[in-house]
């Protein structure tokens, strides 16, 4: 049996906390933030989610790997995760139109995971400590020499990451004649957003994350859209100057979740990096305008000053998240431009935030 030969393996934290597990298949070493995420479904979304670049996957559903995978549900051309780490792995799938097993993606990949992890115990560390760097391993007699090299792994504070998942060339979305055009940023854009975009009658064009404005306007869009992506937004300022020239024109503008963050900076909000993140699929998030309660996907670790948010002459607060009153979406009061903190285009059974992109396309509208 596959179970019977798996190696053991570890996760050290960098405050020096060692969790057990055993491989799933890949031998080796991975290194990054570890965090989880709550979702009960969407394994393959998650760890092909470019704003995932770069961490440690913990998930907290007791079982991963029962549904197998599907091409078509990935989120980018490849996994997105530095590494997982789960509770109960499932080596079988027993969905009928499922293409391939969890474990033979994560072979496809050459992604490393581990399993048999007391992922409650992991969590609730991570819930009182805060998102930190890891190893997992499956090196486990060499702990001091992980730690050496953990130690050397630069936090994700302060880090570039958008470079790391953007495209690299400019490529278009959608129905070439459709009525409306626009221009897409790419800091870790997921397909789900070009599809919403392009059923909503658009045509998108996707840049690199350092393009210039003149880059985008020159493909004479009638709107401009700023996408999620992983790391921290501040090193962003490519991103942050096309931003400030997009807001000075009043052309209309959508921004989500790191796109959200730029526009915030952009307005000379500052960004913070949060204790431990919102992950999962069930956040609920009240809209101010409507006062109506939403179910959201959210998945980001910094987060925009509140403080500084409500004192912004030209910013108003239209959503805050109900766990912990963080500011979940903005507008500006006499631009044409809005942006949240999570992710409208992940419909995980709730599709309580899709109407933001209709909200953007009757912005382009009224432009």
């Amino acid at each position: 049996m596959k179970y019977q030969k798996r190696k053991k393996a570890l996760i050290l934290l960098a405050d020096g906390t060692i969790f057990h597990g055993k491989s799933i298949g890949k031998e080796g070493t991975a290194f990054g933030e570890v965090c989880f995420n709550t979702g009960t479904t969407g394994y393959q979304e998650i760890f092909t989610d470019p704003s995932y670049y770069g961490q440690l996957m913990v998930t907290t559903n007791a079982h991963i790997g029962n549904y197998g995978t599907k091409d078509e549900e990935s989120e980018s051309d490849a996994t997105k995760i530095a590494g997982l780490i789960c509770k109960n792995f499932s080596f079988n799938y027993s969905r009928p139109d499922g293409d391939k097993s969890l474990e033979q993606f994560l072979e496809d990949n050459n992604l490393l995971a581990i399993s048999n992890v007391d992922t409650r115990a992991l969590v609730s560390h991570i819930r009182d400590h805060g998102a930190m760097n890891a190893v997992i391993s499956t090196d486990v007699e060499h702990v001091e020499g992980l730690k050496k090299q953990l130690s050397e792994v630069p936090s994700m504070e302060g880090l570039e990451l958008a470079s790391k998942v953007s495209t690299k060339e400019p490529y278009v979305f959608g129905n070439e004649n459709a009525t409306y055009k626009i221009a897409a940023l790419d800091i870790g854009i997921k397909k789900n957003i070009l599809r919403n975009l392009a059923k909503r009658d658009a045509y998108i064009k996707v840049f690199p994350y350092n393009s210039k404005f003149e880059d985008l306007e020159a493909f004479k869009p009638d709107g401009y859209f700023l996408s999620n992506g992983p790391g921290d937004p501040e090193p962003l300022v490519e991103a942050q100057a096309v931003a400030k020239e997009i807001i000075k024109r009043d052309l209309p503008l959508f921004g989500i979740c790191l796109g959200h963050q730029i526009i915030a900076l952009a307005n000379g909000i500052s960004t913070y990096k949060m204790h431990n993140g919102h992950r999962g699929i069930n956040h609920p998030v009240k809209n101010l305008v409507t006062t109506k309660g939403e179910i959201t996907s959210q998945n980001h670790g910094f987060a925009i000053n509140r403080e500084e948010t409500e004192n912004h002459p030209d910013i108003e607060i239209t959503h805050v998240h109900l766990n912990d009153n963080t500011v979940a979406g903005i507008k500006m009061k006499n631009k044409n431009c809005f942006s949240v903190q999570y992710h409208p285009e992940a419909s995980p059974g709730p599709n309580d935030a899709v109407y933001l992109f209709d909200q953007f396309i009757e912005n382009m509208k009224k432009n």
